[in-house]
């Protein structure tokens, strides 16, 4: 049985530092990449920004299922553009290699009127990485977050926090949770491969 690893890139909310996870992860594993649905920023997508990020020559990065040309929630993207996002139509690409999928937005954007991005995780099957920022608030948007996936049976994998460090709220979440914690990110003000590399090695996954 193949041992390759599907891990979801999901986050606590928009801007938390999702992309710069998974281009990590994508390196760290040289995994492939999939973003099914991008919206907005076509020309500078999440994807681009990965595969400029990742300098390993094995990652293989697959198409976007919808590329939507309005910055909203996808549904309201997919609405401006004049297309109704269908859930058969996201299918795992095929490879024999580890796969980073990236998510947009948190758990509970939704695609269409009754299939959001937590629908999508169940649907292919993933287990979730999940990227959490400290910020007031944030507590309450991570164990919510994590609330939502056990309700759903959906694995998850653990939890990297991105960004400036509070040792009060990220142990309150780990030791009310159980949720393995896979490392932590520092704020990066410009990233570039290089220390995309470096910050591999303090993620365990």
């Amino acid at each position: 049985m193949s041992d390759k690893k599907t891990i979801f890139v999901t986050g606590i909310g928009t801007g938390i530092g999702k992309t710069i996870v998974s281009a990590v992860l994508v390196e760290k594993l040289k995994a492939d990449y999939w973003k099914p649905v991008q919206s907005g920023d076509l020309a500078d997508s999440d994807s681009i920004k990965v595969k400029q990020l990742v300098s390993n020559k094995r990652s293989h990065f697959f198409p976007e299922t919808y590329q939507l040309t309005q910055p909203f929630s996808p549904h309201k993207s997919a609405a401006l553009d004049g297309i109704t996002i269908e859930a058969t139509k996201f299918v795992l690409p095929n490879t024999e290699n580890d796969l980073i999928i990236e998510g947009a937005g948190g758990l509970m954007v939704p695609l269409n009127d009754d299939f959001l991005i937590i629908d999508l995780i169940k649907q292919l099957n993933a287990e979730v990485v999940l990227v959490s920022r400290n910020y007031l608030g944030s507590i309450n948007h991570t164990l919510l977050s994590i609330f939502a996936l056990k309700q759903r049976q959906i694995p998850v994998r653990g939890i990297i926090f991105n960004g400036n460090n509070d040792a009060y709220s990220e142990d309150y979440i780990l030791k009310s949770t159980n949720i393995e914690l896979l490392g932590r990110l520092p704020e990066f003000d410009k990233p570039d491969p290089g220390n995309i590399i470096e910050a591999g090695k303090y993620i365990r996954l």
